[in-house]
């Protein structure tokens, strides 16, 4: 099965541009389902509707949770649709499945309030003489990394790919590849210039060398990693008082978007800045509006106490 699923994924990264993550989460659910077809003495061209029903109980029965079931089934359907398409199976048995019904749970996300104190935290003793330049450039990369993403929205992915071109003085917009290789502009505050520029003054003040990237480490990537940025956050959060699990870059961006509707900004807009291909996705926020909404009427109506 090993080919097929090489096939399908070449055609996933070139016809699809899905990105390097995508494309091993779906190696690793095709290499668990292949791996259940192997057990039962069949492969992919021989499957049968009943032997993926019975691969999807046994996913249940390893205690997957109704999200993951969904997901590895997703993966099934696209790979037997491929198979069949190529003309490699002669029929998709994956066709009648349904996937397993979900409420999709609403994102986390944090207050205005309690952005607003990890951002003052983070900024503290940016510019302090009497602090190591070391001490200092480790903070205001920090605040840079939380401005960007609460002024953007940007996945974490798309922040720290970005070029050091972006830091212009004089640059008003970011131009973001996003998923799908797929480019979008998103407009920048001017909270989020000022610490951009000041943590490249620190830099330059601390010695290091020119990079092509706005935050690059000595990894083999060449820049910081999502693990360093959401472990860098979750320190943040302690020293501004609130619980670690609360915070993370996808977190803030999760804010950014329910701020900007809070605050009467268009779902087709936030749509656009948060780089969604389908609007579905984005009205999800919506539903943190409605919370905030009965809340108001519970609290705040004047006759919301009488019975």
């Amino acid at each position: 099965m090993a080919g097929e699923v090489d096939l399908f994924l070449d055609m996933m990264a070139a016809e699809r541009g899905a990105a390097r993550n995508t494309l091993e989460a779906y190696r690793r659910d095709l290499d668990d389902y292949a791996g259940f077809l192997g057990s039962q003495g069949a492969g992919p061209k021989s499957a049968t509707t009943a032997v993926i029903r019975d691969y999807l109980a046994d996913c249940r029965s390893r205690g997957l949770q109704t999200a993951s079931v969904a997901r590895r089934l997703s993966a099934v359907r696209q790979f037997h649709r491929f198979l069949y398409g190529e003309g490699i199976s002669k029929d998709d048995p994956a066709a009648v499945l349904e996937g397993p019904k979900r409420g999709r749970p609403l994102p986390k996300t944090l207050g205005m309030q309690e952005v607003e104190k990890l951002l003052a935290v983070s900024r503290e003793g940016i510019d302090d003489p009497e602090r190591p330049v070391g001490d200092r450039l480790r903070a205001a990369r920090l605040a840079c990394l939380l401005e960007l993403l609460y002024a953007t929205g940007l996945r974490v992915s798309e922040l720290i790919a970005l070029p050091v071109a972006a830091a212009r003085r004089d640059q008003r917009f970011l131009v973001v590849r996003g998923k799908g290789n797929k480019e979008r502009i998103v407009p920048l505050n001017e909270a989020a210039k000022e610490a951009m520029v000041a943590y490249l003054a620190l830099r330059e003040a601390a010695g290091l060398g020119p990079s092509k990237w706005l935050f690059p480490s000595s990894g083999e990537s060449g820049h910081l990693t999502r693990q360093h940025v959401g472990r860098e956050l979750k320190a943040i959060a302690g020293a501004a008082g609130l619980p670690a699990a609360k915070v993370s870059p996808h977190v803030l961006r999760h804010a950014f978007a329910s701020h900007l509707l809070q605050n009467g900004a268009d779902l087709r807009a936030v749509q656009q800045l948060l780089g969604h291909a389908d609007i579905a996705t984005t009205q999800i926020y919506t539903h943190v509006l409605d919370e905030r909404l009965k809340s108001l009427v519970r609290d705040l109506h004047p006759l919301s106490g009488e019975d």
